[in-house]
């Protein structure tokens, strides 16, 4: 059988014809994403034959709950998943701390292979589903993480080695931006109606500009600025600029502080309106 490689510059490594193809379909879906439960699902199959692996597990980190949720796997038992959220989770040498060090991590990293497979994690667990080999990726939103993936192969395959996770170095940061587009979309972004008002009310209030005003209310909304730049369809530059203008009419140093004076000029505008609204009513 001939195997053909593909040399990426952008990495120095090689890739073969499907792993290529693979990680231009991962790329594809992440760029493409309109839903991050359906994003993390669609990736299961392409990140397998990126990264020649036999089992998917993806996760969302629910901070409040401390606990991990809405899960996506392939591979992998639903019985042995249940026994993980039940069980194993609280026993589990390896999820933790390869969630703290936040960039791609072997599991051999944490912990040496003749150690791991003396714990009952790896006995009772990842055995019962021909776990042998683990590579975890957790992608953040600033300190939250939205999303992650554990990927395993069974025995014979061997372990990742650095060529791989150099793939999954390029991987992850297009994955963070994903899921926190998606994740700023679903529960942070204001209804459009709500853009207008505060906008035209920074124009006439505050002086801004139209670009300023936009750049400024959604900062208030907490979008970042990659995805200001992709919500207004302008260049990460023209973003900064028009942030440091807002930040100079409004005399603030950050984003927090702009954040700030915005809501209270916004606060305020309601109570005037509040006050008005209530002097043309009947006594």
């Amino acid at each position: 059988m001939r195997f053909e490689h593909v040399y990426c510059f952008t990495l120095g490594m090689h890739l073969s014809t499907s792993q290529t193809r693979a990680l231009r379909d991962v790329m594809r879906l992440m760029a493409d994403a309109t839903d991050a439960d359906a994003l993390r699902e669609q990736l299961a199959l392409p990140m397998l034959d990126l990264m020649g692996a036999d089992t998917y597990v993806s996760f969302v980190w629910n901070g409040t709950q401390q606990r991990f949720e809405r899960v996506k796997s392939i591979n992998i038992s639903q019985e042995n998943l249940r026994a993980w959220d039940e069980h194993y989770r609280f026993v589990d040498p390896l999820t933790f701390p390869m969630m703290e060090r936040r960039r791609p991590t072997v599991a051999t990293q944490i912990l040496r292979q003749p150690e791991l497979m003396r714990t009952e994690f790896f006995n009772d667990f990842l055995q019962r589903d021909r776990m042998y080999w683990g590579v975890n990726v957790y992608a953040y939103a600033g300190d939250e993480c939205v999303g992650d993936l554990r990927i395993w192969r069974q025995h014979h395959r061997g372990n990742f080695d650095s060529n791989e996770i150099e793939v999954l170095r390029m991987v992850e940061p297009a994955l963070a931006a994903a899921l926190a587009r998606l994740r700023w979309q679903s529960h942070l972004a204001p209804p459009p109606a709500e853009d207008e008002r505060a906008e035209d009310l920074l124009q006439r209030h505050a002086r801004l500009s139209q670009r300023e005003a936009e750049v400024a209310w959604l900062v208030t909304c907490g979008c970042p600025d990659k995805l200001i730049a992709q919500r207004l369809s302008v260049g990460h530059p023209t973003v900064r600029f028009h942030l440091a203008n807002a930040f100079r009419k409004f005399q603030t140093d950050n984003r927090a502080q702009l954040a700030a004076r915005v809501q209270a000029v916004l606060d305020a505008h309601r109570r005037e309106s509040g006050a008005a609204a209530h002097l043309l009513q009947p006594h």
